[in-house]
């Protein structure tokens, strides 16, 4: 990942909002969930919803797809990835076991 893409991805995510679009999205998993669902899980009103959306959607960390009349987002898991390993490539001085945690935590989740 460059640089420019690294910082707009952390800006995305640097709203409260965003972040709680980001977290809610990966929380319901690969099936994603359409634009309603995820206003009323987060007591959000559509337009700035919508405008959230486009944020984490232009930053490369949430992708849409049309379904009939609803739009359903998910979690571009590749860039959240690519994101990672950008901000942890020199991790540690070069000491792995220092960054064995993060590594493990990571591997929890996923």
């Amino acid at each position: 990942m460059e640089k420019k893409n690294a910082l707009s991805a952390l800006s995305a995510l640097g709203h409260e909002q965003r972040l709680d679009i980001f977290r809610h999205l990966v929380k319901v998993g690969p099936d994603g969930a359409v634009a309603g669902d995820i206003a009323t899980a987060l007591s959000s009103l559509p337009n700035t919803l919508s405008a959230n959306l486009s944020v984490l959607s232009q930053a490369g960390l949430v992708v849409s797809e049309r379904e009939g009349r609803h739009i359903r987002y998910r979690v571009e898991m590749k860039t959240m990835q690519s994101l990672l390993e950008f901000l942890m490539a020199d991790c540690c001085g070069g000491d792995l076991s220092v960054c064995v945690p993060a590594f493990d935590s990571l591997k929890r989740c996923c």
